[in-house]
């Protein structure tokens, strides 16, 4: 019979090999309980099938009055966290491709460019396999991408953001049933830099000025949902 220390031993010698695994278990992607959180929004009360999906960062998250502000359509805002297109990816099952929309609205990839680590061509590149995806499970359904915005707070990025925003301009001028929105340029006053009094206190998020730029901006690329 084995000594009593040397069980002990090694049932601590197998716990330690497992604590990776569990540990591994315990860990979840970036996001996780915000996209629970819709899940169980959804459970209580299911979403309207085909309507207008508007989904990406903050921006969007922070959009509380988007209904509103766009009464004669169906709009669902699952805009979360401080995402950027690598999470969009990520969770495009639970987010987009569940609601079955009529039209997709995106607004992501300033998260992106702001980590400091991605230029433009990067960006372009996860966008590609953000619409590829989306194209590839709903073929027939339109895709607005929304500019990156001036944020003030993110001056020194704002070369990458403009060369991102004109790359995917340019990238969906290709592709049938897209459209680019442009709000960079709306946001920015006669000087060229961003109008001071559409942002939060932040100078990162905006206050109803700054939404009501993008309401003028987005409205004519929606599609009619309601009659």
């Amino acid at each position: 019979m084995m000594p009593k220390h040397l069980r002990y031993l090694l049932l601590l010698t197998l716990y330690l090999g497992r604590l990776p695994a569990l540990q591994a278990q315990d860990q979840k992607p970036p996001f996780w309980d915000e996209i629970q959180t819709f899940k169980q929004q959804d459970s209580l009360q299911q979403p309207p099938r085909q309507a207008i999906l508007f989904v990406g960062s903050s921006s969007f998250r922070m959009w509380d009055n988007l209904q509103e502000m766009f009464p004669s359509h169906q709009i669902i805002n699952r805009g979360f966290g401080g995402s950027n297109l690598l999470d969009l990816k990520y969770y495009l099952e639970d987010i987009v491709f569940a609601y079955e929309p009529k039209q997709v609205v995106i607004y992501s990839g300033e998260n992106d460019i702001a980590s400091g680590t991605v230029e433009a061509k990067e960006v372009v590149r996860r966008f590609d396999a953000v619409f590829t995806a989306i194209r590839k499970k709903l073929p027939q359904v339109p895709i607005s991408f929304v500019s990156m915005k001036p944020s003030p707070s993110r001056k020194q990025y704002m070369p990458v953001i403009r060369e991102a925003n004109a790359l995917i301009k340019y990238y969906l001028q290709k592709h049938p049933n897209t459209a680019y929105v442009d709000v960079y340029q709306p946001m920015l006053g006669p000087d060229g830099k961003p109008q001071p009094d559409i942002f939060l206190s932040d100078n990162l998020h905006m206050n109803q000025q700054g939404y009501r730029i993008w309401q003028k901006a987005i409205e004519p690329h929606l599609i009619q949902t309601k009659q």
